[in-house]
C-alpha cells in the first residue's frame, strides 16, 4: 500500500513538473478571449475549470495557465475562495482607461507623421479600404477585426515598446465594453472617416495635426461608447466625462 501510494505521490508530482505547452496555452487564451468579448461569457461569470477543459477539449491545467495568462493582463480575476470571474469594468474605470489609450494614441500617430515606411502605407490604405468594404457590407465583425489592425499598426510606429504594450492592455480592457458599437454602420463610418484623417496627417508627415485627430478619434470613441449605456446615466456621465 506504501508503495503505490509513494507511486501514486511521484506520478503527480511528474505531472505538476511537466513543462507546459506555451503555444496551446495561447491558443486557448485567444479561445476565452473570443468569448468574453462576443459576450458569450458575460461580464462578472464564474469560469468553471471542468466545463472549460470539456468544452475546448483540453486539460484543466492547461486552462489554469490561460486563466493565469488572462489575470496578468486584466480580463479575468481571481477571488480566494470563490474562483476565477470575468472581470466587470465600472464607467469610470472605462472613462480613464480612454483618457490613457488618447494621449498613448496621439503620441504614436505624432511618430507614424516621422517614420512612415511605403511598406506600412500600404497596409494603412488596405486597411482603410477593408473597413469602408466592411462598412457596405454591414459587417461589425470585419469592422472589428481590421480596426484593431489599423490601430496596432499605427502604434507599431512608435518604437517604444513598454508604449506599445501598455496601450494593447488598455485596448484588450476595453473590449470588455466596446464591441456592442460597431454594430451600428453609421458608427463605423464615421469611425472610418476619422481613421483616413488620421491617416492622411501622418502621410502629409503633419505631426501636430496627425496627433490632435489621433486624440480626438480615441476621444469620440469614448462618446460613442457613452452613448450605447442607459439613457438616464448618460447626462450625469457626460459632464463627469
Amino acid at each position: 500500500m506504501a508503495a503505490r501510494s509513494i507511486a501514486r505521490n511521484q506520478s503527480a508530482a511528474a505531472v505538476a513538473a511537466a513543462p507546459v505547452d506555451r503555444g496551446l496555452v495561447h491558443g486557448i487564451c485567444e479561445k476565452l478571449q473570443e468569448l468574453i468579448y462576443s459576450g458569450e461569457i458575460a461580464p462578472g461569470e464564474r469560469l468553471n475549470e471542468a466545463a472549460l477543459a470539456l468544452r475546448m477539449g483540453t486539460s484543466r491545467g492547461l486552462i489554469r495557465e490561460a486563466l493565469r495568462t488572462l489575470t496578468g493582463i486584466g480580463l479575468v480575476v481571481a477571488v480566494r475562495n470563490r474562483g476565477v470571474f470575468v472581470r466587470q469594468i465600472s464607467v469610470r474605470e472605462m472613462l480613464e482607461i480612454y483618457e490613457l489609450r488618447a494621449l498613448l494614441f496621439g503620441h504614436a500617430a505624432e511618430q507614424a507623421a516621422e517614420h512612415l515606411s511605403a511598406a506600412d502605407r500600404r497596409e494603412f490604405e488596405a486597411l482603410l479600404d477593408g473597413m469602408d468594404a466592411a462598412c457596405e457590407a454591414d459587417s461589425g465583425q470585419r469592422y472589428d477585426l481590421l480596426n484593431l489592425r489599423f490601430h496596432a499598426l499605427l502604434v507599431a510606429q512608435w518604437s517604444n515598446q513598454r508604449a506599445q504594450q501598455a496601450y494593447e492592455d488598455y485596448a484588450k480592457e476595453l473590449h470588455l465594453y466596446r464591441r456592442r458599437y460597431f454594430n451600428a454602420t453609421l458608427n463605423m463610418r464615421r469611425s472610418n472617416s476619422e481613421h483616413r484623417r488620421i491617416y492622411e496627417a501622418i502621410a502629409a508627415g503633419a505631426k501636430d495635426r496627425a496627433r490632435r485627430l489621433a486624440q480626438a478619434h480615441v476621444q469620440h470613441g469614448r462618446q460613442r461608447q457613452l452613448a450605447t449605456l442607459d439613457v438616464p446615466a448618460a447626462p450625469a456621465l457626460r459632464r463627469q466625462a
